[in-house]
């Protein structure tokens, strides 16, 4: 992310913001209300354009090359967006097909993601009826899906994006 703006009319949320996530590490965004974490991570998903700068993911463009670089990136919002009314297992699924997952891998990856998260034994549970801490882990395992920590490119690890 290299000087990253953005601004809703004469209000600047982002001012030229910069910074570079290397593979296998863990980061945190902290900071106060209204510092702009949220406006940050919007962008850097693709959900929200910035006014000026650059995000990429693994060399893709988020802005240009949209697809490719979402598959790198597993993010959990801080409240995650989940169907109330679906099953854990309907929901991973779901997901697995939203991020391109091939079919004949979707079952695979969704059980591999149940049993990193301890969700296999809700498995067939409506969302709804879990408890906050289980849905925090249905998050979590929506974000692992489609391996976006295991697509980067080998020449482009440890680059700077």
């Amino acid at each position: 992310m290299h000087h990253l703006c953005k601004r809703y009319g004469t209000q600047t949320a982002l001012d030229d913001v910069s910074f570079t996530i290397e593979k296998g590490h863990v980061y945190g965004l902290l900071g106060p209300n209204g510092a702009g974490k949220s406006t940050t991570m919007n962008i850097l998903t693709g959900c929200l354009a910035a006014t000026s700068g650059e995000v990429k993911s693994g060399g893709n463009d988020i802005f240009e090359d949209s697809r490719k670089a979402k598959k790198l990136i597993g993010y959990l919002p801080e409240n995650s967006p989940l169907y109330q009314d679906m099953t854990v297992r309907e929901y991973l699924l779901f997901v697995a097909e939203a991020r391109e997952v091939p079919k004949a891998e979707r079952g695979k990856q969704t059980d591999r993601v149940m049993a990193q998260t301890g969700t296999a034994d809700v498995a067939e549970r409506l969302i709804r009826h879990l408890s906050k801490g289980y849905r925090q882990r249905v998050g979590i395992a929506q974000a692992l899906l489609g391996n976006p920590y295991r697509q980067l490119p080998a020449e482009t690890a440890g680059t700077r994006w």
